[in-house]
């Protein structure tokens, strides 16, 4: 018989997908249904889907107040914004109800931000059900905190309930160790599809791409795909680009409520005309974005983990990045991590004199540069694949949570 897992997440496929959800779907299809069979609590938001669906190896059950067809903007307006609280409790409730039905072995929740609040309140429920944590959270520690300040003791016991927490970075593990879990950890990353990133493509269609950038011979392009919020700071690398050449430009591929402001900014230090604010591009589009551009840069000021540094090491370009969060796991400076293989130039938060020296030293050292390019192109392949990552889900995650 298979063991039956309930995950608790806030959305899945088809709409409304987030990191997050990738992950539960390329681990839960890795997995054989003959091994696990999982089953979700999920909220529904759009009153087209269906309020149970098979999709992959997992049962989606789906709760919530819905409207028709509600585009991302809409989810943050009333009634949809009011899910996220409710959630809370109506996800723990549904999940004793299908728990009667299913007779669970365990539950695993995905972010403890989103979910943990209910899983909690089901562990304390069903104490011989095992708990299963996931850490996935790129925003600053602070803010979530602030955040679940409503229901802060019950946050806390989606700590404490825990009986193994995996986090994808050791950042997030730490903070694990700060809210009071004291039981087994496993760090397993986030993978990507490293086989798209790292795909070729004719000399024909990265002109394509160029022709679309108005990319000169001569000219050097910095990349970001990147939500133009606060922490992922693309406000410095403006500012940089005031200490840089001319022939350098940024390029940024994403949508966020700080667009009028960096449009503001760019037009105030003179730089509009080497700043192309690029939209939403197609995630099947962005190898060759990558591979057209010639440095990928997020300074960002807090990352969980940040798998668009690894799609960029995939896609063979140099990165410059800060060490924040997850990011020191693997972006590894030849100057400040002597000891490690360098992967990338790291720089400090908050500091366009030290993204602009960054530039430079990519564009001027070009040996090293190329031992960087090679060195986290390897390690990508290595360790952020997803048939390693469910391996690892698998074997240290799921096999030890059941022989508990």
């Amino acid at each position: 018989m298979p063991k039956k897992v309930l995950i608790f997440s806030l959305a899945y496929y088809p709409k409304h997908v987030g990191g997050a959800e990738v992950a539960i779907k390329e681990i839960s299809d890795r997995i054989p249904k003959e091994e696990i069979e999982f089953h979700m609590v999920a909220l529904r938001f759009d009153d087209t889907l269906p309020e149970v669906e098979q999709i992959g190896n997992v049962l989606v059950h789906r709760i919530g107040l819905t409207r028709r067809n509600p585009t991302m903007a809409d989810l943050g307006k009333f009634p949809l914004y009011l899910n996220k609280f409710i959630f809370q409790f109506s996800a723990a409730k549904k999940a004793s109800e299908l728990h009667k039905k299913y007779h669970y072995d365990a539950v695993w929740a995905m972010m403890a931000h989103s979910v943990g609040v209910p899983a909690g309140i089901f562990k304390t429920l069903h104490p011989k059900v095992k708990y299963l944590l996931t850490l996935q959270e790129g925003d600053p520690i602070p803010y979530i905190k602030k955040k679940m300040l409503l229901v802060y003791p019950l946050f806390v016991r989606g700590f404490t309930k825990a009986d193994m927490v995996q986090a994808i970075s050791t950042y997030l593990s730490k903070w694990a160790r700060d809210m009071g879990f004291k039981g087994k950890m496993e760090i397993i990353p986030n993978a990507v599809n490293i086989k798209h990133f790292s795909q070729e493509f004719s000399s024909e269609e990265i002109k394509t791409i160029k022709a679309k950038l108005k990319k000169k011979d001569g000219d050097i392009f910095l990349i970001t795909t990147s939500r133009l919020v606060k922490k992922n700071a693309c406000d410095d690398v403006i500012k940089a680009l005031t200490l840089l050449p001319e022939n350098v430009k940024f390029a940024i591929l994403g949508i966020g409520p700080d667009e009028a402001m960096l449009r503001t900014l760019a037009k105030e230090k003179g730089v509009s005309e080497k700043v192309l604010f690029l939209g939403q591009i197609e995630h099947y589009e962005m190898p060759k974005y990558l591979k057209a551009c010639d440095i990928f840069i997020r300074p960002s000021l807090s990352e969980g983990m940040g798998n668009s540094f690894v799609e960029a090491f995939a896609a063979g370009i140099p990165v410059i990045a800060t060490q924040e969060g997850g990011i020191s796991d693997f972006l590894f400076d030849p100057e400040l991590n002597p000891s490690k293989p360098p992967t990338g130039r790291a720089v400090k938060p908050r500091d366009p004199e030290g993204i602009a020296r960054a530039v430079k030293l990519l564009l001027n050292d070009k040996e090293k540069t190329s031992e960087i390019i090679i060195n986290a192109k390897k390690l990508a392949l290595e360790k952020y694949d997803w048939d390693t990552i469910a391996r690892d889900m698998k074997e240290k995650v799921f096999a030890r949570l059941f022989q508990r």
